[in-house]
């Protein structure tokens, strides 16, 4: 315990319970979805750069969000297997907590905003296509990805400052494996209704105002479906949209369990698990949802194998 007129300059995270051989077991397990992730993720950028078949807006934006997938997880994870490995609690300074709360809920933020504006995108393509090449041109694409990026970063300042000017004085121990914003909150001695209240707000216009766009796009979509008249026309449409679907339904109700909730102090074990399933298994995911359902991907990663294996026999 700390006296009641200091604030902490350091966190101690408590990470998970268990064993010392049940945290080498966990590190084991999680070091390998890290690395399939970051392997997985990387893959899908570099056919992207690199494959003719790749160079439309949809796989623009696809990049994108594998890059912002390795982001969101690297910032989690590593620091998470550290505690695992080492003996006792993992101690965290005041400045690398404030800086890995800001860049984990402002990449989160980028992700929802680039996943609106990929369901626009999939709209224009199924209900609009013979304007689609000219409705989603190049420069569109790089305003909108733009506009994702600096929006994410710029939407998180606040509720980042709001938190660090508490003052945490019941205890400086979170009982998380990163700096978790519900578990801070717990530590301080204000009062916080106000604080989390605001936070409560700002997370349902970011999650909601970006899911809004996301549901009126799939209903035109559903509806122009609906209204082919061949089966196969049918499921070549939904096939364009169904890796995007997907993920959305994973990453929104993940976030909405974690942060759509006026109490922001949860439960820790509740935001463990549903941080695990944010930091760990979208991005882990991600690469299988967006090549197995598509077409063109898994082509590209054929070719690329192909090229690969002739430049080694070479």
């Amino acid at each position: 315990m700390m006296s009641n007129h200091s604030s902490a300059t350091e966190f101690c995270l408590l990470g998970f319970a268990g064993s010392q051989q049940l945290h080498h077991i966990l590190f084991a397990i999680f070091f390998f979805f890290y690395s399939v992730t970051l392997m997985g993720n990387m893959v899908i950028i570099v056919i992207v750069c690199v494959d003719k078949q790749l160079q439309s807006p949809m796989y623009f934006f696809l990049g994108h969000l594998s890059a912002l997938e390795i982001l969101v997880t690297s910032i989690i994870v590593p620091v998470m297997l550290g505690g695992l490995l080492l003996p006792g609690m993992q101690t965290m300074s005041l400045a690398a907590c404030v800086t890995q709360l800001f860049l984990y809920l402002a990449v989160g933020t980028t992700e929802f905003a680039l996943l609106g504006a990929m369901a626009v995108d999939r709209y224009v393509a199924v209900c609009n296509p013979l304007r689609y090449n000219v409705i989603m041109n190049s420069r569109t694409c790089n305003v909108v990805v733009i506009v994702s990026w600096v929006f994410g970063f710029l939407s998180e300042i606040w509720p980042v400052y709001a938190t660090f000017q508490l003052t945490f004085c019941k205890s400086n121990v979170l009982d998380h494996f990163y700096c978790d914003r519900g578990q801070l909150l717990k530590l301080s001695c204000d009062d916080t209704l106000f604080t989390e209240f605001v936070l409560f707000l700002m997370a349902i216009f970011i999650i909601l105002g970006s899911l809004a766009p996301t549901v009126v796009s799939y209903t035109y979509i559903i509806s122009t479906i609906l209204k082919i008249p061949s089966a196969s026309g049918r499921r070549k449409a939904f096939s364009t949209c169904a890796s995007h679907f997907t993920f959305v339904v994973i990453g929104y109700g993940t976030c909405f369990f974690l942060y759509v909730k006026p109490k922001q102090t949860q439960a820790a074990q509740y935001n463990k698990t549903v941080s695990l399933l944010i930091s760990v298994l979208t991005p882990f995911l991600n690469p299988f949802i967006f090549t197995f359902r598509n077409d063109k991907v898994k082509e590209a990663l054929r070719d690329g194998v192909k090229r690969c294996c002739q430049l080694l026999k070479d």
